[in-house]
């Protein structure tokens, strides 16, 4: 079976190129995926597949039936289509010509690289014992909320019952040619909080007559550094950072108010639960001790991405058997970057990869990452890709 799909995912490699380009020229926003969803679902129906469109929005589910026999197993193969609010500065042919929109994550290749594997899972229809539903989800990059859970609302994930899913992701940190992942925790929980510390104004000239909100917001900012390096064990995963600072009037008046906006990355679902009250005590203790206050509003957003046991082991002997001992990559350490596949992780037993993207040879330093406005994924892993996602499918359903 390795060898047919990696003969047929041959065949359709330029058009997954195409694809990719076509979907990279013209980026459409987390909610805003019409193009894309209407290309998907146009080559989708090219394959004779059962399509159904706006299902958590603007996602595409297409439904192909093996017959193989006897196969009553589903499996489902995840792709995002939505794009950043970036502006590109790559200076590709096929740049993005919709204005401050670019594909910085790479979801673009996601999805073409699923349309290629249902091009080389159709043509083994016959030998499949079972169904691969594929799943294009909008809004990835919505968070908190993502497009998973509208999906999974709108019954993504019944008629017929999926059992298993798998989902990859472009990763410049590797080079083309090697697939990593873990058992266990692959990427972390990203949540948001917004602090608003309170002080009282008075003239710059006389700070003992108000309470200086700025002053306690520096305390407070590294205060909460603290949470991570004496609160959480030396062991676990943690991520405390304040990207939005805004507070004052004039340079000669003492601040009453100062607003911070930050992100929180953690692993285990126990130190995810016991990050908004030791962020609250930390940030009144300090506001309060100076003569202030502060008030928490802690939005919960993506909960970690967690591979299954027995998908990991299906997805290793994929990779193993099909490209060779080489190019497997047992991922050491997780990456505290958030994804909303761990919705559907949190429902069946799932498994994302990490797909290598970065051109053979070339260095890690100066390589633009994800959500970078250079960043561009080589085209050389798309046949890697197409393969593990068809290769995990047929592999599932045996």
């Amino acid at each position: 079976m390795h060898s047919k799909i990696e003969a047929i995912a041959a065949k359709y490699a330029d058009r997954v190129v195409e694809w990719r380009r076509a979907i990279h020229r013209h980026p459409e926003l987390s909610g805003k995926e019409e193009r894309t969803s209407a290309l998907v679902a146009e080559v989708l129906r090219g394959l004779g597949a059962e399509v159904r469109e706006n299902v958590g929005g603007h996602g595409v589910v297409g439904l192909l039936k093996g017959e193989g026999g006897g196969g009553e197993k589903c499996v489902g193969l995840r792709a995002d289509m939505d794009a950043l609010p970036m502006a590109e500065e790559t200076g590709l042919p096929f740049a993005s010509e919709s204005a401050g929109v670019c594909h910085a994550c790479g979801h673009d290749t996601h999805t073409a690289m699923l349309l290629g594997a249902a091009c080389v899972l159709n043509e083994l229809r016959r030998e499949l014992r079972g169904t691969v539903k594929f799943v294009f989800q909008p809004a990835e990059e919505a968070n908190p909320t993502g497009g998973a859970p509208g999906m999974i609302k709108d019954g993504v994930l019944e008629n017929p019952h999926v059992d298993g899913m798998f989902a990859l992701h472009v990763w410049p940190k590797l080079e083309t040619g090697c697939i990593s992942t873990r058992e266990g925790a692959l990427m972390g929980a990203s949540d948001r909080v917004f602090l608003t510390v309170k002080g009282r104004t008075s003239h710059g000239s006389a700070p003992h007559q108000g309470v200086d909100a700025i002053m306690i917001a520096a305390q407070v900012l590294g205060g909460l550094q603290t949470i991570v390096s004496r609160t959480i064990a030396p062991t676990d995963s943690a991520v405390v950072s304040v990207g939005v600072i805004k507070g004052g009037y004039r340079y000669n008046v003492i601040a009453d108010k100062v607003e911070m906006e930050g992100t929180v990355r953690t692993l285990l679902p126990e130190t995810q639960d016991a990050m908004p009250g030791l962020i609250e005590r930390t940030a009144k203790g300090y506001a309060e001790a100076l003569g202030g206050g502060a008030e928490i509003r802690y939005v919960r957003g993506y909960p970690p991405t967690v591979n299954s046991p027995e998908m990991f082991a299906i997805a290793r002997e994929v990779v193993t058997k099909s490209m060779g001992e080489e190019a497997f990559v047992n991922a050491g350490q997780p990456d505290l970057g958030g994804e909303d596949f761990s919705f559907f992780a949190r429902e069946r037993p799932c498994l994302m990869a990490w797909l290598g993207c970065r051109p053979a040879g070339q260095r890690l330093e100066g390589t633009s990452m994800l959500h970078n406005t250079g960043f561009n994924a080589d085209e050389n892993c798309f046949p890697l890709g197409v393969r593990f996602l068809a290769g995990c499918a047929a592999e599932f359903l045996k």
